[in-house]
């Protein structure tokens, strides 16, 4: 089997584009497709066997000439593709470009957007959930551009506080550690255990973990403790 190349796309977004009524030409200027209906603005495609950041470039450039501006890569069969191409979809309608999929084995030519101009819904839950960790994050624990991996959220800012005071106080009700720590949600989090910090010792009661111990130990040499 031949190795596909960018111009076996071209035959089937002709194809594609002719029957929906465009006069259709290859290797217009820069552009890779051009297509004409009518006295509408043209329509251009460019052709690439993969996503890449240098499509998204030409593709805006092209969008000086015309702001109908597609990019059309091969299909590629797997999860993988799959994913790409929401994720790709997702980057073309925030650029006002449209995108397509063509599969090499029977031409078929998929329309994922097309282009026009971005008007993105916000996500009120997100945005919630956002400004009620910003204003219960003490400080300014992370640097920014970190890994998720020991990142500092304000759950666990909570969490280290109740690890703090059972270090101190030895195992308490769930109660007691809530009023104390002012922590309100103390019992929940000391059941649910997310770090292993944590042990039930009785009804109502919990304790600290060794775990636990040497986050506080830990903690304590970070903040210069003695």
């Amino acid at each position: 089997m031949n190795k596909p190349r960018e111009t076996d796309l071209y035959g089937p977004v002709k194809s594609f584009l002719e029957d929906q009524g465009y006069v259709v030409k290859a290797e217009v200027g820069a552009a890779d497709v051009v297509a004409l209906r009518g006295a509408e603005p043209p329509v251009v495609v460019e052709l690439k066997l993969a996503f890449s950041l240098a499509l998204f470039h030409q593709c805006i450039e092209r969008l000086k000439i015309s702001d109908d501006v597609y990019l059309a890569v091969a299909h590629k069969p797997g999860k993988a593709f799959h994913r790409a191409v929401r994720s790709n979809t997702a980057l073309a309608r925030r650029l006002g470009l449209g995108l397509m999929t063509v599969r090499l084995s029977d031409g078929l030519v998929s329309v994922h957007c097309d282009p026009g101009p971005y008007a993105p819904r916000k996500n009120t839950k997100r945005q919630d959930h956002l400004l009620r960790e910003f204003a219960r994050r003490q400080g300014d624990p992370n640097d920014g551009g970190q890994t998720r991996a020991g990142l500092v959220t304000a759950y666990r800012q909570d969490a280290l506080k109740l690890a703090v005071y059972l270090y101190e106080v030895v195992a308490s009700k769930g109660a007691d550690v809530a009023r104390e720590t002012q922590v309100a949600r103390a019992t929940v989090m000391m059941r649910d255990n997310h770090y292993g910090w944590f042990e039930k010792v009785d009804k109502g009661i919990y304790g600290l973990t060794p775990e636990g111990a040497e986050a506080v130990r830990i903690a304590g040499r970070v903040l210069g403790a003695p």
